[in-house]
């Protein structure tokens, strides 16, 4: 029974959705998958404060309804509940949609290595549904979330979209061959296709509680408590990061320009974990050592974005790393 009723809700706010983008037509209807988690969160913002109606879905696995309590007030806002492996509910949810943001993933690579099944299912499977269901909807474009963990350790540091890519983790091959689908869509199906390869993304909202939290957040609330934040290997090892509000201006870029394939997205500046945690330290004016520990199997040495392909496009970072760090810690210490 409680199933039953469960499905007649799911349906109603469907129908609910329909109704309002009918009388609403004005608005471009816009899907992000997995849009309650840390990137999704923000593009959902985002796209609703550039004038479109967003469609949040999410299953709630690995994102929070915190997140996006707040955009839900907002009448150009909505959510359902459901998997990118419910292909049936995604070809409900997608029609009259003009863009597809898809978002949804489980984004560990120590995860995908413990669990290399759940991280195919979701990151790949799921993948492929979210294009069948943009395909079958005539969605203008899919704007499909990549990583740079795809490059892996290749010999040179600086990565650019046309390099060989060498992924060392479950989680990097599922990012790899959903490019491929998105390519092979774009080329059988006609449908238009950016794959955005994330660096290093931190901001707000990101998660600094589970076992496979990025380092900005894990940094920020071991410093903050006067803990020393734990290093893997040496420290010289380099990433580049980004501010999540670029990425967002990274994605609704890639939708609204005639652009498809592959993309960089990041600041294109090196930093080291080292001077990473030096200036989380010295922005929460706290004092602790760091602490060094065995290097993590899968980890890559060195991650430097070429971002020159995006840079013809428009793309152009506002935040530097102090100035998306001092936003960042505001957020956790004010929240």
């Amino acid at each position: 029974m409680w199933c039953s009723s469960r499905i007649f809700i799911r349906w109603y706010s469907q129908l609910w959705l329909q109704a309002k983008w009918l009388s609403d037509m004005e608005k471009k209807k816009v899907i992000v998958t997995g849009g309650a988690g840390f990137i999704g969160s923000h593009l959902a913002e985002g796209l609703v404060k550039r004038g479109y109606y967003a469609v949040i879905f999410d299953d709630l696995s690995t994102g929070k309804m915190e997140n996006i309590e707040g955009l839900l007030k907002n009448p150009d806002a909505a959510f359902i509940e459901g998997s990118v492996n419910n292909l049936s509910l995604l070809q409900e949810v997608f029609k009259d949609a003009c863009y597809v943001f898809h978002h949804a993933a489980l984004p560990s690579v120590p995860r995908s290595i413990e669990n290399p099944i759940a991280s195919h299912e979701v990151n790949l499977t799921g993948t492929l549904n979210v294009l069948i269901a943009a395909r079958d909807n005539a969605v203008k474009k899919v704007i499909y979330a990549s990583s740079a963990a795809v490059y892996g350790d290749t010999p040179d540091p600086v990565k650019r979209e046309d390099m060989m890519p060498y992924p060392l983790s479950p989680y990097a091959v599922d990012k790899l061959a959903a490019e491929y689908y998105c390519g092979v869509f774009n080329k059988v199906y006609h449908l238009p296709t950016v794959c955005l390869r994330y660096f290093n993304v931190f901001g707000p909202r990101q998660d600094s509680d589970s076992h496979y939290s990025a380092v900005v957040p894990l940094f920020i609330k071991r410093v903050s408590q006067s803990v020393p934040p734990f290093i893997f290997g040496d420290g010289e090892q380099t990433r580049d990061f980004i501010f999540v509000k670029d990425v967002v201006e990274a994605n609704i870029l890639a939708a609204g320009s005639d652009a498809c394939g592959i993309f960089n997205i990041s600041r294109g500046e090196s930093t080291t974990i080292n001077r990473l945690a030096e200036l989380i330290v010295e922005l929460t004016g706290r004092v602790v050592k760091l602490v060094h520990l065995e290097m993590l199997t899968g980890d890559i040495r060195h991650s430097l974005a070429d971002i020159s392909k995006a840079s013809a496009l428009g793309f152009q970072p506002k935040y530097d790393l102090k100035a998306g760090l001092t936003e960042t810690i505001r957020w956790f210490y004010d929240g």
